[in-house]
């Protein structure tokens, strides 16, 4: 009689552990395209590649950003991808790759990307925010930021004094970074920001060449405006988890799939920075660059020191960016 007690508990655990392993989990994914997107589609290979790590993964879309935060805040979703701006309240040493100035580059940030995701850092994916565990698991380049302006008139960040300019209305840096230079920040979301700037209600915004045809930029730029050909920052998204929902180390191998899709995703930028018409874009002098270089990094030492901004991270991107450019001026700076 024991043993067969011992064997109907046996086999009801196994069948347990069978439908827990089999049982859905709910992923929710920011693309303002929905399902026609490009994060969206990433997100469905990601998905399928989960099969292999025992996750069985259920992807909800969501054109809106706030409403997929607030689903997986509320428990509707075990996930989240969304930018790194938004994620960043759940991870400040991840969230801080897309620091102003911070990668230039699409090499350093492909550089800062990968080693973030290294298993090394694996304790530094990890977070308890109010008793509730989250896990960094994977993060995805969007491009450099540029800044587009609907006049190329204004051709300098002296000219930008008075100006409307869209920014984020949860990014506290692009507020404080917009006041510095004298502009006037216009609050907005990620859903409206470029709309604005299109239908002439700011004279200024910045996005990365990944939303220039999806977002169509180009009507807002056309005739008389351009892009600013310097990168201010770099935009990632960011892919939060629930790990008490997912297998046993399915963290790291997610992190994994992401650094090994790096090349892949950043030949996808390439191609969208280049498709931007030549005619639209304004290139500046080196002394110009440099002199932004400067205001950039005074501006982000200020969000490290505000808290806004993680110091390690910092030290990571300076690396990464000395590593790419050892005769750039701050590579001999201390500070961060």
């Amino acid at each position: 009689m024991k043993k067969m007690i011992f064997a109907l508990t046996a086999l009801s655990v196994m069948g347990l552990a069978t439908t827990t392993q089999a049982a859905k989990v709910d992923v929710c994914v920011f693309d303002l395209l929905g399902k026609s997107g490009e994060s969206y589609q990433m997100a469905q290979e990601w998905a399928l590649a989960a099969k292999g790590w025992g996750a069985d993964i259920n992807l909800v879309p969501r054109q809106d950003e706030a409403v997929a935060d607030n689903d997986f805040k509320a428990g509707k979703c075990d996930a989240v991808f969304m930018t790194a701006m938004r994620a960043r309240q759940y991870n400040k040493f991840v969230g801080s790759i897309d620091a102003l100035g911070g990668a230039p580059s699409n090499a350093i940030a492909q550089r800062a990307i990968t080693f973030a995701l290294d298993k090394r850092n694996a304790p530094k994916m990890m977070s308890n925010l109010s008793g509730k565990k989250y896990e960094v698991a994977g993060i995805a380049p969007l491009g450099s930021a540029f800044i587009f302006v609907r006049d190329k008139k204004i051709d300098s960040i002296e000219k930008a004094a008075g100006k409307k300019f869209a920014v984020l209305g949860y990014d506290d840096a692009q507020k404080i970074m917009v006041q510095r230079v004298g502009a006037q920040a216009v609050i907005s979301d990620i859903s409206n920001f470029v709309a604005k700037f299109n239908n002439g209600q700011v004279d200024m915004v910045g996005a990365p060449a990944y939303a220039y045809k999806p977002l169509e930029i180009y009507k807002g730029i056309s005739p008389n405006g351009g892009m600013f050909n310097f990168p201010v920052l770099q935009v990632t998204a960011d892919f939060i988890i629930r790990p008490d929902q997912f297998p046993a180390g399915f963290g790291q191998k997610s992190r994994d799939w992401f650094v090994k899709n790096l090349p892949k995703s950043f030949n996808m930028i390439n191609r969208l920075e280049s498709s931007i018409p030549a005619k639209f874009k304004m290139n500046l002098t080196a002394e110009d660059k440099t002199k932004y270089q400067k205001m950039l990094r005074e501006g982000r030492m200020d969000m490290t020191k505000r808290g806004i901004y993680d110091p390690a991270m910092m030290s990571v991107l300076k690396k990464a960016r000395c590593s790419v450019d050892k005769a750039n001026f701050e590579c001999s700076l201390g500070g961060e």
